[in-house]
């Protein structure tokens, strides 16, 4: 009897056990992913969002430092667009995981860097993690296509950005109560990174802990492959021929950028760059300018990331993790709905803040009088319609590009990062009214864009399921 139990038992729990390893690691691994990006990104966004207040505060106390916190940003952009383009030839050779921990290393750098207070030390760090960045974020995007399929992309993504997205509220009511009055003190500052050099030390030992991914996943008829490619094969890191791995990478980017799709999906990306320069170092810092918000109005540069945090946590819960029950119609509606989200926050933004707000304390109103509630609703729905984009986007490129993960992050995460060097650079020189112009000419044109590839990618599944259904095929003969 005991024999013929282990007989039956066997191999019911060896299917029960590949089964639990086959779902349990990918989603074990995006967790981990997640959550070490969190930690790490709680340092650096909460960073960008406090940089330029936080900088022009040092410049009070020592009349030598001169650095830009809108400088700092852009060159960190500059960089990071250059180096998206030699991020895959990097990972072709040694893999997602070693990209994303060189890179989550370039970030504690940066965040320490700001202890020491030196203008051209700021500088190069900056220019250090937009090298980090180009590696972590690329590394990123394969390694979640990795864990992945078609069923489980939008999840993941959605899980990944709900986690990852809680990194700015958790920095942000950190920096909320630490700073007070219209002055930020020395001691104050020194606190506040030390803190936040730690987080990104923790986050960087989290990623050092992530596994390898499954070497292969049946993929089915995905969006946008074919039959013949119902397997999806994982590089592996090049051992033999690392030079030519490299070059084939960087071969493979070149090639992708000038398809008719991919050059669509940049105006996108590009508007999404755009917006993450707004809502991460321009926005929150004119709240803090605008002495009428009142005494307190350096605290509510940090209740801002809070709230941007939050709409980003709850848009990626409602339209990632719970994709299969808000997702049936396709990408497109979650892209419109961020589309009207970020309508109405440019609006209230508008009559909320002055047009000189970005640039130094201001003691100018906007058109109507400043209104600390609305300026949070605003930041709100700032997070709120940015999630709406960036989970579509992590989703239709994980299955568009299912094949080539690394070229098509990287080139995300490059035209996304033009944008925003751009952006940083003219933020110091132009209104606040003419950038939100330019924010809506490419909303706009982003969503039209986005939508343009979604409803040609939806044609053509339709069109390959009509080709491989049985039931559209003539089998009943010649007529008798």
């Amino acid at each position: 009897m005991r024999l013929l139990f282990c007989k039956f038992s066997f191999p019911c729990a060896l299917k029960l056990r590949l089964f639990k390893m086959s779902f349990d690691t990918r989603l074990f691994n995006v967790i981990v992913l997640s959550c070490g990006f969190m930690l790490t990104f709680t340092a650096f966004q909460t960073m960008g969002n406090i940089e330029k207040t936080i900088l022009d505060s040092i410049k009070e106390d020592d009349k030598t430092f001169t650095a830009d916190g809108y400088t700092s940003l852009a060159i960190i952009y500059a960089v990071f667009a250059t180096c998206n383009w030699l991020a895959p030839s990097f990972i072709s050779v040694t893999g997602p995981r070693t990209a994303m921990l060189t890179g989550s290393c370039c970030y504690v750098a940066f965040i320490a860097s700001f202890l020491l207070a030196q203008t051209e030390l700021l500088y190069v760090v900056s220019a250090l993690v937009g090298l980090g960045a180009a590696l972590i974020w690329t590394g990123q995007g394969m390694y979640l296509t990795q864990n992945s399929d078609p069923d489980t992309m939008s999840r993941n993504a959605g899980l990944f950005w709900a986690i990852f997205q809680c990194s700015m509220f958790m920095g942000n009511i950190f920096v909320y109560f630490m700073f007070s009055g219209s002055t930020i003190v020395a001691s104050t500052r020194n606190m506040v990174f030390w803190v936040l050099t730690s987080l990104a030390l923790i986050g960087t030992v989290v990623l050092a802990t992530l596994r390898k991914a499954p070497k292969m996943m049946e993929i089915g008829e995905a969006e946008g492959v074919s039959s013949a490619d119902k397997e999806l094969h994982i590089p592996e890191p090049a051992k033999d021929k690392p030079l030519m791995a490299a070059w084939h990478a960087l071969r493979d980017s070149f090639r992708l950028f000038i398809t008719w799709k991919m050059m669509l999906l940049s105006i996108t990306f590009f508007y999404a760059g755009l917006v993450l320069t707004f809502y991460s170092g321009v926005y929150s810092a004119s709240i803090g300018f605008t002495q009428s918000m009142g005494s307190e109005s350096k605290k509510l540069v940090g209740l801002s990331g809070i709230f941007i945090g939050v709409g980003e946590v709850i848009a990626g819960a409602l339209f990632g993790i719970l994709a299969s029950k808000t997702v049936r119609f396709g990408r497109d509606p979650i892209v419109i709905v961020g589309f009207i989200v970020h309508m109405f926050a440019f609006c209230t933004i508008f009559l909320n803040l002055p047009d000189d707000s970005p640039f130094q304390t201001t003691a100018e109103s906007g058109f109507i009088s400043a209104s600390p509630t609305l300026a949070m609703i605003g930041s709100l729905a700032l997070g709120f319609g940015d999630a709406c984009f960036n989970t579509q986007v992590y989703a239709l490129l994980g299955v568009l590009y299912a094949k080539d993960s690394a070229p098509a992050f990287a080139l995300f995460k490059f035209t996304q990062s033009v944008a925003a060097a751009i952006s940083f650079s003219y933020s110091s020189h132009i209104g606040l009214y003419i950038q939100l112009g330019i924010l809506v000419c490419f909303l706009v044109l982003g969503t039209l864009t986005f939508c343009i590839v979604e409803f040609a990618l939806r044609r053509q599944k339709k069109e390959q399921h009509s080709e491989s259904d049985p039931a559209l095929v003539d089998v009943s003969g010649p007529d008798p």
